[in-house]
């Protein structure tokens, strides 16, 4: 599940300043082929503006108006668009995208201490794993459609436990009882990636802006006082000076998602790759030719092993262009592709990434 809590922040903390309700739009349910899927958010202000999409923009006029009334009466609203029907009927949209979606929209103020925004705001910024509850169906009293569990709450074992599995693998799923019948939506915070580049030169900069639009936090090294300057990168949430040999202990490497080596300084960037091929960061990118990547890994030696399989190099998707902008872009679009589980395409113009001199083929 993909995450939108990062773009709703700039409104929740405006009308939250404005002591202002806002309708917090859950994506519940899908069929088919839909823009987002669930666990995605949206959110609605009184005065129409919204943050964070749910449709590709066809329904969001018209949640607008759903929202509003939440916002006014207090109460939950659960909303269905199906624009499966070949002319979109209903809607009188013509959308044509063949799916249907559920979105439960619910109001958040003070009166509720701005929950669940302020849990799931809490732990982003504390970077914790989470997920909290909502009930999208009930007939108990304790707990109405639209009702907020939290974890550690006083709800029930079962309940604190889909909450416990949906936060541990940051995927929304349900739970249901009977007698008397609710359905609970378990929707998790998922963290964003942490991007470590090393080396801070000036490409790096498109990378860290498109690192930064996509809602990753990106932190740079460099050992030249010059280069690690953070005035340069005002997009990246930390800019840090040091020598290849001092990451372990000025950073929790464990906690990157992946990394880039492109520091354009050979000895540097062979100190950097004996570093990661100590960590477990699962993706470990190199700048560079394919010449460069041999020397490298023949100087490594027996430290090479250690970025088996891990090691993409020359970094980034064969998408042709030689510019900073295009090679960042190649770059940030590998590694959201390795993030994802996708193929992200089949390069065919470039070397395979190996480790150890020895080229597996390309597929035809």
């Amino acid at each position: 599940m993909e995450s939108s809590l990062n773009s709703l922040l700039p409104l929740f903390e405006r009308e939250h300043a404005a002591h202002r309700a806002v309708a917090l739009g859950v994506l519940v349910r899908t069929i088919g082929s839909t823009y987002r899927k669930a666990g995605a958010l949206m959110l609605i202000a009184s005065n129409g503006d919204y943050a964070g999409l749910l449709s590709g923009g066809c329904l969001e006029t018209d949640l607008r108006e759903h929202a509003r009334e939440v916002i006014r009466s207090g109460e939950p609203r659960l909303v269905d668009y199906d624009t499966r029907g070949g002319d979109d009927l209903i809607w009188g949209l013509g959308l044509g995208c063949e799916g249907a979606i559920s979105i439960l929209l619910l109001r958040v103020g003070p009166e509720q201490s701005w929950q669940p925004l302020s849990h799931l705001v809490k732990s982003l910024a504390q970077r914790q794993r989470t997920a909290v509850g909502v009930m999208v169906e009930s007939e108990r009293p304790d707990l109405p459609v639209g009702a907020v569990i939290l974890p550690g709450s006083a709800a029930q074992g079962a309940m604190q436990s889909a909450l416990e599995s949906a936060a541990a693998g940051a995927r929304p799923g349900w739970f249901e009882s009977t007698a008397p019948r609710c359905r609970m939506f378990a929707l998790p915070l998922t963290l964003p990636p942490q991007l470590l580049l090393l080396g801070a030169g000036p490409d790096a900069a498109p990378v860290v802006e498109l690192a930064e639009r996509l809602g990753w936090r990106v932190t740079l090294v460099d050992h030249r006082p010059a280069y690690a300057d953070a005035s340069h990168f005002p997009a990246a949430e930390r800019v840090i000076q040091a020598h290849p040999e001092e990451l372990p202990s000025r950073l929790e490497l464990s906690a990157f998602s992946a990394t880039v080596v492109m520091s354009h300084h050979l000895p540097s960037d062979l100190a950097y790759l004996r570093v990661l091929s100590r960590s477990a960061i699962p993706y470990v990118g190199l700048l560079g030719p394919v010449a460069r990547r041999e020397r490298l890994l023949s100087e490594l030696e027996s430290d090479a092993t250690g970025l088996r399989g891990r090691l993409r190099s020359p970094v980034g998707l064969a998408i042709g262009g030689r510019t900073p902008e295009a090679v960042a872009l190649s770059i940030v679009a590998e590694i959201h592709a390795f993030l994802h589980g996708a193929e992200g395409g089949t390069p065919t113009t470039r070397d395979q990434p190996v480790v150890g001199g020895q080229a597996r083929p390309v597929p035809a």
